[in-house]
């Protein structure tokens, strides 16, 4: 049966760059490609929800278990290079943090990370494209089953909003998931999301307190 938006899906996938670089997988002899030391796991994600590039979410609504190829022009991958995101840095902001600018180097600026393109006297030039902005990707998908467990699709939310493991349970229609105090305005943020995707109510509860719940 064809898969439809909103259906959980697991998937083993590869990202390379049309000239054959990877640059994401959760195969692992790809993925070592990139880190040998990271480690592959299954990936479960809603089909529609924006959980994955979305015109790799597009291709699949509609398609059933097996492996597809999708080629991505980068308008519908990560856009074209934009030359206004090469901007001109004063050294002294590097000088503040205390690092050195070197060409070809990574750094976060306020959130947004820039490439180090140039270093003359007091300027940096710094590029904050995407990285695999302006290139032509290709996506590899092998759909290996349609995810029906609520726990599982519940720890698919989790693992992407939160990168880490959180402790649930559901009851009288309620997800009560428990958080630590510092992240419980973050949880609420996704009340409404939990709510279209499942169907059911997020219900905050803080760890440490087992009768402070924050509604």
């Amino acid at each position: 049966m064809p898969f439809k938006k909103k259906d959980f899906i697991e998937i083993e996938f590869t990202g390379k760059v049309k000239d054959g670089e990877v640059f994401d997988s959760n195969v692992k002899k790809e993925l070592e490609k990139i880190n040998a030391n990271a480690q592959s796991k299954p990936f479960i994600f809603c089909l529609g929800e924006d959980m994955f590039l979305k015109a790799v979410e597009d291709f699949l609504i509609g398609k059933k278990i097996g492996k597809y190829k999708i080629e991505l022009s980068p308008e519908k991958a990560f856009g074209q290079r934009n030359p206004a995101l090469i901007q001109l840095i004063p050294m002294k902001v590097f000088r503040e943090q205390k690092a050195e600018p070197i060409p070809g180097a990574m750094f976060n600026f306020d959130g947004r990370p820039g490439k180090i393109l140039t270093v003359s006297g007091g300027r940096v030039m710094a590029d904050f494209n995407n990285s695999l902005a302006g290139k032509t990707v290709v996506y590899e998908i092998n759909i290996k089953r349609k995810v029906d467990d609520l726990n599982e699709k519940i720890k698919a939310l989790i693992d992407f909003f939160f990168r880490k493991e959180l402790k649930f349970q559901v009851k009288d229609k309620k997800i009560i998931l428990q958080v630590e105090k510092s992240l419980a305005d973050y949880a609420k943020m996704f009340k409404d999301k939990f709510k279209d995707v499942l169907g059911l109510e997020l219900e905050i509860q803080e760890i440490g307190d087992s009768t402070k719940k924050s509604q």
